[in-house]
């Protein structure tokens, strides 16, 4: 029987499979800084805390390693592949071929908003910032949602369990916006990850994009250009 900290090792060790650090040794600066923290007396324990869902543990970690190695040149060249949250996957590093044509989701077809709230199981909700979306889809066996408005705005919820959306994009880095969000300024390609047996799909070019997690529950805000728009659009969701 495994326990809870073999299960965290065990996606520790899955981590070093998205992230590529530099062959490079670390600066004196890092080592003299370990040695330090080595070095210090072990803190009273303390309470314990109310444990936070696994993926965001790991997140995190992923989080400090991309600090660490995107701070020198090497580190920005080596690195690839740099968050795996839940239910989505971001990759700097490799752009990727966009389909000539858009490419819609497995199974997408028009709802209305009721319908969407019946058929996916968990609480859909509507950006009062916006307003009523013009357009509802559920896709994927009804487990995602997307609402659309004018000019392109579209913002995808599904429950994010496991990677379902890859996006490959160059640089600039994903900008963390608050605890769970992060925002990509640039276009860049967006696939679908197949949950079998792990091949890609490409989708589209999408445009920038605002990704945050509530729970388990995954959003993705694309088509808004300014990033405090998005950030406004994502507050107001209800």
């Amino acid at each position: 029987m495994t326990s809870p900290d073999d299960d965290l090792e065990a996606e520790l060790m899955a981590l070093a499979d998205f992230v590529d650090l530099p062959a490079a040794p670390p600066p004196a600066e890092v080592a003299a800084a370990v040695r330090a923290r080595i070095e210090e007396p072990s803190p009273e324990p303390a309470p314990p805390a109310r444990r936070r869902p696994r993926w965001r543990l790991v997140a995190a970690i992923a989080v400090v390693i991309v600090a660490l190695t995107a701070a020198t040149p090497q580190g920005r060249a080596a690195v690839v592949h740099i968050l795996r949250l839940a239910g989505i996957e971001v990759r700097v590093g490799e752009q990727g071929a966009p389909p000539a044509t858009p490419v819609p989701l497995p199974g997408e077809h028009e709802v209305d908003l009721a319908e969407a709230r019946r058929l996916t199981g968990f609480p859909v909700k509507v950006p009062a910032a916006l307003g009523e979306p013009e357009r509802v889809t559920v896709s994927d066996g009804d487990r995602i949602v997307s609402l659309f408005w004018a000019d392109g705005v579209r913002l995808d919820q599904f429950e994010g369990l496991a990677p379902y959306f890859v996006k490959q994009l160059r640089e600039p880095w994903p900008e963390n916006v608050g605890g769970d969000g992060w925002w990509l300024a640039k276009e860049h390609t967006l696939s679908r990850l197949d949950r079998q047996d792990g091949s890609r799909l490409p989708l589209r070019l999408a445009g920038p994009t605002l990704i945050w997690f509530d729970g388990d529950l995954a959003h993705r805000l694309e088509g808004v250009t300014s990033k405090e728009r998005a950030v406004e659009i994502a507050s107001s969701l209800r």
